[in-house]
């Protein structure tokens, strides 16, 4: 009982010091900072300077009004109010006067507490991107986004405005952290006890990165990236994390890496269904990875950031490319490797020994290349190409959402630029120095034309007929979060069906193995909304947009609603919420 009343009392004190917490801004800090049309992030670390390698307990308060509503400095912390941990994150970024920052929401007694910023899913693990050579200010938000429209889970991303310990910091974007979530990376919890059989198989995040910060684990590979070096790739462990995973999960997600990386070293048909990277990869996946890095000609694609993930066996077999990461000198946005370039294909540029000096230390896996050069990825990349350039990858859908961020970010780019006058100066590695914002911005956007008009004038691959698709028959059905959600006005529903075969046939007489599948949208009084899907569906993936814009539908006001799978005997149900 006297531990209860203690608890509680140290909950009260917590949260009277955080309604306190001041919101004043510094005398001596260079920019006059009131209000703003983008959320605005107070942090007060209470005189502790913030480290590289750990943690250190601080004070956040967020003041979001919501989308179209203006923030002011003096009102109430509504969107959170609360204790953090707080790190400096990154690595060659942590050379400018702006830094970014690792933010862990706590609750009063330091543990980790899951919260919903910023209309995100709820969680514990965020990052504060401090765009600094990055001129243009959303080159890493603009890339999450291409991917997105793609189909595939990329961080979601909120620009913001800092106020550090009473010094207006400037212009930030509030991202999401890779790890293993439902709404993030939405594979298999993976848990100490889990060293046998199928619970073995999965979930797994590695990454191919640099070793800054503190907990880096990992292995390096069995081969080089280039017969002349003699430096490895370091495979380190994400997920789980170094200090978690067990030995037996260690040699399992180490041998499926050797023995997919033995068949692309030693196999003289790479691309065999039964015993080629299709048996390893999803292939898609890959695909979709180097298109994106390909239109932003990432010159740390493939071989920095770089993260790939494996569900459980019975969910999903294959290794996944993603999701993608880290885009500040994308875009036109470095002046090596070729980065400022509008031609040229960055993997065959980083996959030449030729092109790389002895010194650099960071080299892409071999495999990229020998993908690269297969006939049935190239065609499987030309394909994409073809959808995507008439869909999300039009140059002008691409142009609009740059315009869009121009006029969101109008007014807080000024006082950033204040607060930090690079405008007109080289930050490293920049290869075009412009002398006003919007020199930056005709820079980028001139910049993607020219590559996404030389991406298609120079596609890799050639049209086939064949359906190249090896994915393997599903074992279960499934159904995965929407995303993104929240949303505002179309989200997707991801759902699988298996290999289950029906009594019966199909209205034309033919059997058939799948499951009659319903997916439908309910409120929270259970009232239907609107029926998505109602037919026979073989085994398979599937993918579904919902629209609420659609004019079919009735009127539809923000809330929780349910979208529920129904296939046989099956039945699941999730939520999600929508925000007008």
């Amino acid at each position: 009982m006297k531990k209860s009343i203690y608890i509680i009392l140290i909950c009260l004190l917590f949260a009277v010091s955080s309604f306190s917490q001041d919101k004043t801004i510094s005398k001596n800090s260079a920019v006059t900072f009131t209000s703003s049309n983008l959320p605005i992030v107070v942090i007060n670390t209470n005189g502790q300077e913030i480290p590289d390698a750990y943690k250190i307990t601080a004070d956040m308060g967020i003041i979001y009004n919501g989308e179209g509503v203006r923030n002011y400095i003096t009102d109430p912390f509504n969107n959170y109010n609360g204790k953090i941990g707080i790190e400096i994150r990154g690595s060659t970024s942590q050379q400018f006067p702006k830094k970014q920052y690792a933010v862990e929401t706590r609750d009063a007694l330091g543990n980790d507490l899951d919260v919903s910023l910023l209309g995100f899913p709820a969680e514990s693990d965020w990052v504060l991107f401090a765009p600094y050579n990055d001129k243009s200010l959303m080159r890493d938000v603009l890339a999450y986004r291409i991917a997105s429209d793609m189909g595939r889970y990329a961080s979601r991303s909120k620009f913001c405005e800092v106020v550090l310990n009473g010094d207006y910091v400037g212009v930030y974007v509030l991202l999401e952290k890779i790890k293993r979530d439902a709404n993030r990376v939405n594979i298999k919890k993976l848990e100490a006890p889990d060293t046998s059989g199928t619970a073995l198989t999965g979930g797994y995040i590695i990454k191919i990165d640099k070793t800054d910060g503190e907990g880096n684990d990992g292995w390096y590979s069995n081969y080089l990236p280039f017969a002349q070096r003699t430096n490895k790739i370091f495979y380190q462990y994400h997920y789980p994390k170094p200090e978690d995973i067990v030995a037996q999960q260690k040699a399992y997600i180490q041998n499926k890496i050797f023995a997919f990386e033995t068949i692309m070293y030693y196999s003289s048909n790479i691309a065999d269904p039964a015993t080629g990277y299709p048996k390893y990869l999803d292939t898609d996946s890959f695909v979709d990875f180097m298109l994106v890095n390909e239109v932003v000609k990432n010159v740390d694609g493939y071989r920095l950031s770089t993260y790939l993930y494996k569900n459980r066996d019975d969910i999903n077999p294959k290794i996944f490319a993603g999701p993608v990461w880290d885009f500040n000198l994308a875009f036109g946005n470095a002046d090596y490797y070729e980065g400022w370039k509008t031609d040229g294909w960055q993997i065959k540029f980083l996959t030449d020994y030729q092109n790389i000096p002895e010194w650099e230390g960071f080299l892409t896996p071999f495999w990229w290349r020998k993908l690269y050069d297969d006939t049935n990825f190239r065609n499987k990349v030309y394909a994409r190409w073809q959808n995507l350039k008439s869909n999300s990858l039009t140059t002008n859908k691409i142009i609009s959402y740059v315009d869009s961020l121009v006029t969101l970010l109008d007014e807080a780019k000024t006082r950033n630029f204040e607060r930090w006058p690079v405008l007109g100066q080289y930050v490293w590695p920049n290869p075009f120095v412009g002398n006003t914002y919007q020199e930056e911005i005709d820079y980028l956007k001139n910049w993607i034309v020219n590559r996404i008009t030389w991406l298609d004038q120079n596609m890799i691959g050639e049209p086939t007929n064949v359906d190249e698709t090896n994915n393997q028959t599903p074992n279960d059905f499934l159904l995965e979060q929407n995303y993104p959600n929240p949303f505002n006005p179309t989200t997707k529903i991801k759902y699988t069906i298996p290999n289950v075969t029906l009594s019966g046939a199909l209205p034309t007489g033919r059997p058939v193995e799948g499951s009659r599948v319903q997916v439908k949208i309910y409120d929270v009084l259970g009232k239907e909304v609107a029926t998505l899907v109602n037919e026979y569906k073989e085994a398979g993936n599937y993918e579904i947009e919902f629209n609420v814009a659609q004019g079919s539908l009735p009127e539809i006001t923000s809330g929780v609603y349910f979208y529920q799978l129904r296939a046989g005997d099956y039945v699941e149900t999730k939520k999600m919420v929508l925000m007008r």
